[in-house]
């Protein structure tokens, strides 16, 4: 298996320059957890370490290496284990903001071909959230494919409504399937490309993990069912990237609670893009689509052409990521001001 398998395409080859160390070679972030990495050259997966040098200057968590990264490593103790020096742009990424009241990015994943946005037709169906994992989506350039799981427990019409619900608010294509029938599964399988890297978005409990098992051939991953009441379970407990034996290349992400957005503005604007559309029309340029008059938004709500629930999912989430921009821009403000600080106060004490 070659680097290519893994990814590395010509987009990668024209930063290689930039990335070269000497005595360092090439490989690509294939599991994340807690601080520890683990990186795949085609040839062999070794537990890895930042270098001192890079970590000191990283000077926020979204530079540190993510699953899906390129990274320059040099390999030791007979090429057992590896010191990570640099890390590859990334050509497209999956972030949100940091799970509670912290106001910074956690990165999920980077260079993703396809998106795999997973929710049950049984409990987990819910489209306010599924406008939230688009966003990522398209907020990181990453092309989004909406996975219904479970449709043996639902019948026919239901599915079919839920799938026209789905196209409301998503321009991405739909695969709907059971991992118990096997319904739909054939076709899924067939969308996947060698040397392409696939993402799965979602709650716990949807089914993701099950579904890369069945992908796999094997019980690679554990699962758990969920409760009564739907509630699910956070089985998968590290973001890991796996190559199928076509060549197509999986990861898989633990079930996320919270999708906070945070400077996501031109992804709610390209996930949003009838409303967007639309506001190039309105009167007025700083147009906010509530009170001013000549608003096209407005119109066309009243007219019916777009939902109110739509339209209000927009501005919660407009919203929700400037004020977390705002908030995160004076931290890192904050951050800055106190590092020249400390370097001020170590200069003097040298002297």
């Amino acid at each position: 298996m070659t680097l290519a398998h893994l990814g590395f395409d010509s987009w990668f080859a024209a930063h290689v320059t930039d990335n070269t160390v000497d005595g360092c070679s090439f490989a690509r972030i294939s599991a994340v957890d807690r601080g520890s990495y683990r990186i795949l050259d085609g040839e062999k997966e070794v537990p890895a370490e930042l270098s001192g040098r890079f970590s000191y200057q990283v000077d926020r968590s979204g530079d540190l290496p993510c699953v899906g990264d390129w990274v320059t490593a040099n390999y030791y103790n007979e090429d057992s284990a590896a010191i990570i020096h640099r890390v590859f742009p990334r050509k497209t990424f999956l972030r949100r903001k940091a799970a509670g009241e912290t106001v910074d990015f956690q990165m999920i994943a980077a260079n993703i071909d396809a998106a795999f946005i997973v929710q049950s037709c049984h409990f987990d169906f819910n489209t306010r959230r599924l406008e939230r994992y688009l966003v990522m989506a398209a907020d990181g350039r990453v092309t989004p494919v909406v996975v219904l799981t479970k449709t043996d427990l639902i019948s026919r019409d239901e599915l079919d409504r839920k799938i026209a619900a789905v196209t409301a608010v998503a321009a991405a294509d739909v695969i709907a399937l059971s991992s118990v029938s096997g319904d739909g599964f054939a076709e899924f399988q067939e969308s996947l490309a060698p040397g392409k890297t696939y993402c799965f978005l979602g709650s716990s409990g949807v089914g993701k993990t099950t579904l890369i098992n069945r992908l796999i051939g094997q019980d690679m991953f554990a699962t758990r069912s969920v409760s009564d009441t739907g509630e699910g379970t956070h089985t998968t407990s590290r973001r890991q990237l796996v190559v199928l034996s076509r060549g197509a290349l999986l990861i898989d992400t633990p079930g996320m609670r919270e999708l906070g957005m945070i400077g996501s503005g031109d992804g709610i604007d390209r996930s949003f893009e009838e409303v967007s559309e639309l506001s190039a029309r309105c009167r007025y340029t700083n147009c906010s689509h509530q009170h001013e008059p000549g608003c096209a938004v407005r119109a066309a709500i009243d007219n019916g052409n777009v939902p109110e629930d739509r339209y209000a999912s927009y501005l919660k989430l407009k919203k929700e990521s400037s004020f977390h921009e705002m908030t995160y821009l004076e931290k890192r403000k904050k951050d800055k001001d106190f590092g020249r600080f400390i370097k001020s106060v170590k200069k003097h004490t040298k002297r």
